[in-house]
């Protein structure tokens, strides 16, 4: 079977690999975005502070969860910051970092489990019936200092900021965490080369993952490499920086293990 590379931030990377290697393949992680603190921890406390203001809060990513509520002031209660404001996101993963922020199920709201791609354009399908004409949404995001926000997450966060304003309601955002390019071991970048053609299976969840690899090994020839990625834009980007075979998966763990085993 193909070694597999998770290419998730750090905090994501374990429970993907654990369940590749529970389906017996063999795995490996190697973040390649790198996971930081915003730089204006006062916007973060400010948008608490007027947290009341909103109608509803959208998080880009579980890492913007996480950091996010990780900022709320101490003498804040949760129940009271947030009295009952619905929590949108985008996919599983961000949902459990809500469920284990606090926030009750019924304030969740997310594509259903067997959405066929769990994006900002399927977030907003499942909101859509209950928009209201003159909300609020804070959007909390990342941000990447010194480098292209053309990654997935950039991209559906302003097509649904786009779609909240063409219905006649406002955005605000905050940045809850930075995003950055990881350091990497001399054994990390040989690995790196290695891997490049020896037939393992990169998977990408973010088209800026992909970036970050052009930028580590640059002039590295990807012709003979293989990718999963779990969008359609990913694929993009990886096609973009040669790999030889490219496959869009579902960005459940069944569903990228199948897709590795259809390029076997």
């Amino acid at each position: 079977m193909p070694r597999c590379i998770v290419t998730r931030p750090l905090a994501q990377s374990p429970a993907w690999v654990a369940g590749l290697k529970e389906a017996g393949l063999p795995a490996l992680a190697l973040p390649l975005i790198a996971i930081g603190p915003a730089t204006d921890a006062l916007a973060l406390e400010t948008a608490w502070r007027t947290i009341q203001q909103y109608d509803a809060i959208m998080f880009v990513s579980a890492n913007a969860v996480a950091h996010f509520f990780a900022a709320r002031p101490v003498d804040m209660p949760l129940s009271e910051a947030l009295h009952g404001r619905p929590c949108w996101v985008t996919g599983p993963g961000s949902r459990q970092a809500l469920s284990a922020a606090g926030i009750a199920s019924d304030a969740i709201q997310a594509p259903p489990a067997d959405a066929e791609q769990f994006d900002s354009e399927a977030l907003w399908h499942r909101i859509a019936p209950q928009w209201r004409a003159g909300m609020h949404v804070l959007i909390v995001r990342g941000d990447a200092p010194g480098l292209s926000q053309d990654s997935v997450s950039g991209v559906g966060r302003e097509w649904f900021a786009a779609q909240v304003r063409g219905q006649g309601g406002r955005c605000s955002f905050v940045v809850a965490y930075q995003r950055v390019l990881p350091a990497l071991s001399a054994n990390a970048l040989a690995l790196i080369q290695v891997a490049a053609g020896d037939g393992s299976v990169w998977i990408f969840s973010s088209s800026e993952a992909v970036e970050n690899l052009r930028h580590l090994v640059p002039g590295q020839n990807w012709q003979d490499a293989r990718a999963v990625a779990t969008h359609a834009r990913i694929a993009q980007a990886a096609q973009s920086a040669g790999f030889g075979r490219v496959v869009v998966s579902r960005p459940s763990l069944s569903s990228v293990i199948a897709s590795i085993e259809s390029l076997s």
